[in-house]
């Protein structure tokens, strides 16, 4: 077992959302990074755009599944040791992935890193039980929110810089992001606090950490059952879109990791703007189960007309229109983390992220061989966006599923009925 004395907590500091914000944000920096220039990296080691697609799946597959494996051990380990430590140990491993991805002369040492560094990088997860900690029950919405602007911003700085330096050196970015991995790990180390009080810790077993024991306690959360359903849909249309989308854009419209870089940026930019500012007022609007449905709605929309575009500056259009769009996330988890008591945040919010890394598992499944079968076409065919139409089928099923929970569940409870109606 890993010794966290290492990573003991400063006691000199009242754990608060800006400490846990900016972390975040030099997270995401590093991580929106190597979005752009991954898939052309991929594509130095293969000859064809088919054979790219495929170990481009490949390659995300390693980070997806090692991320579902040690998930929800690293947010049960967060419940049991403190937040901090846990973050620290995957900035720790975050740097030295993208270092070692950066030296990479081979795709298996490519496929080996993302193993690692999957398996070693939970960040997410824990910085939402960071959160949960800190925030009650009814403003962790808002606050989810707030993290989200930060994922925004990371975002928007992260693949512009990544498209910029991968025009100069394909590697450059790998080891810009591994600096940032590191300096978020001296900053964490020497001022962030813990958030977990030591009285509100419970014990590490290896059965509650179990991926898939992990997933059946969450759909027996009161209030959650088939959200866990919805969660994996919208996810899985998430990162197909993930998967698929620089592929996509250099298939339909020629597009390089400078394009790409600023058409990622215009989605942080959208992310910030929505989860900043705009979801508080629409919180005080609208109840998160309300807005989680309408953001599907608006989601499921937008993924047929990003499929469907048949000029770059419409996937901007779209980007912009599909602001519901990027409330889904931050209401979701709210519901579901105001399911959990206050000693399992880590683990329940730690099994929603391993069931996204399932997703992110199975995304290249479905990601991949559907660029690899439209290749061939000519730019601009409107075929080449079959990943995303799938991601819209995958989208309207995951909001039938949510009308259908949020409507049983007001016809059970009176209360729930007076919030659905908020």
């Amino acid at each position: 077992m890993i010794s966290f004395k290492l990573f003991s907590p400063r006691r000199d500091r009242t754990a608060a959302m800006p400490f846990i914000m900016l972390t975040v944000l030099i997270d995401m920096v590093s991580i929106g990074l190597i979005i752009p220039v991954l898939p052309t990296l991929v594509g130095s080691f293969t000859g064809s755009q088919s054979d790219q697609a495929f170990w481009y799946g490949v390659v995300v597959f390693a980070f997806g599944f090692a991320n579902f494996i040690g998930s929800p051990i690293l947010g049960a380990l967060s419940d049991a040791h403190g937040r901090r430590p846990l973050l620290l140990l995957g900035f720790c491993g975050l740097g030295l992935s993208f270092f070692v991805t950066g030296l990479s002369t081979a795709l298996w040492m490519l496929i080996a890193v993302r193993l690692v560094g999957g398996a070693m990088q939970a960040n997410a997860a824990v910085a939402n039980a960071y959160v949960a900690d800190i925030t009650p029950p009814e403003d962790r919405a808002k606050r989810f929110g707030l993290l989200g602007a930060m994922f925004g911003i990371g975002f928007i700085i992260g693949p512009v810089m990544g498209g910029l330096l991968g025009a100069i050196n394909i590697q450059l970015p790998f080891f810009v992001a591994g600096a940032f991995a590191m300096i978020n790990w001296l900053y964490g180390y020497f001022v962030l606090p813990e958030s977990l009080p030591a009285e509100r810790r419970r014990p590490f077993h290896w059965r509650a950490a179990n991926p898939l024991v992990s997933l059946r306690a969450l759909t027996q959360l009161n209030g959650v059952g088939r959200l866990v359903a919805v969660v994996a849909l919208s996810g899985l249309a998430q990162f197909v879109l993930f998967t698929s989308w620089v592929l996509y854009t250099t298939f339909k419209f020629g597009w390089g990791p400078r394009e790409n870089g600023w058409s990622l940026a215009a989605v942080g930019i959208m992310s910030f703007v929505v989860q900043g500012f705009l979801l508080g007022r629409l919180l005080k609007r609208f109840s998160p189960r309300r807005l989680a449905v309408a953001g599907l709605v608006s989601s499921t929309i937008s993924y047929v007309a990003w499929g469907a575009a048949t000029q770059g500056w419409m996937l901007y259009a779209v980007i912009f229109l599909n602001v519901l769009g990027c409330t889904i996330t931050a209401s979701l988890q709210s519901i579901i983390s105001g399911a959990a008591d206050p000693q399992s945040q880590g683990q329940t919010l730690g099994a929603v992220n391993s069931l996204n890394s399932l997703m992110a598992v199975l995304a290249p499944l479905f990601g991949a061989p559907l660029l690899a079968t439209v290749s061939h076409l000519p730019r601009g065919d409107w075929r080449i966006g079959a990943p995303l139409y799938f991601c819209a089928l995958l989208q309207a099923a995951s909001l039938a599923l949510a009308f259908f929970h949020f409507r049983s569940e007001r016809h059970a409870s009176p209360a729930t009925a007076s919030e659905v109606g908020k």
